[in-house]
Order: C-alpha cells, then structure tokens, then sequence
C-alpha cells in the first residue's frame, strides 16, 4: 500500500544525513522504524495483558495477605 509521509524539514534533513551514514536509504529507515514500534507495542500490550490476568487470579489471596 503506498501512502504519503509528511516530515517537518528537520527531520527530513537528519533522516538523509542518517541514511547516508549508514549507506541505506530514507525508505528502508522508515520501514525498519515501523516495524521495531510494531514490535514493542506488541510486545507491551502482550505484557499488559499478562499483568492485568495475574492481578485478577491472585486479588484474593493478595487481600488475604495484607
């Protein structure tokens, strides 16, 4: 799916200044950031819905505990 990307001129200036360092291309950076945010909120909402099921399981016992 193509789409437009909008940068403020900033941006835009270190992302080229980036992917000259790195001898890749604005495009490929992009791609790579998608995909590692992707990733970690993946990974974050995996993990809050681990620690939302646990407090549920041991509310009881917690409580019993205090």
């Amino acid at each position: 799916m193509a789409m437009n990307l909008r940068l403020r001129d900033d941006q835009t200036e270190a992302l080229k200044q980036r992917a000259e360092q790195e001898g890749t291309s604005m495009h490929a950076i992009l791609l790579r950031a998608v995909d590692d945010y992707l990733a970690r909120t993946a990974h974050e909402a995996m993990v809050k819905k681990t620690a939302t099921e646990q407090v549920a399981k041991w509310s009881e016992l917690m409580e019993r505990l205090k």
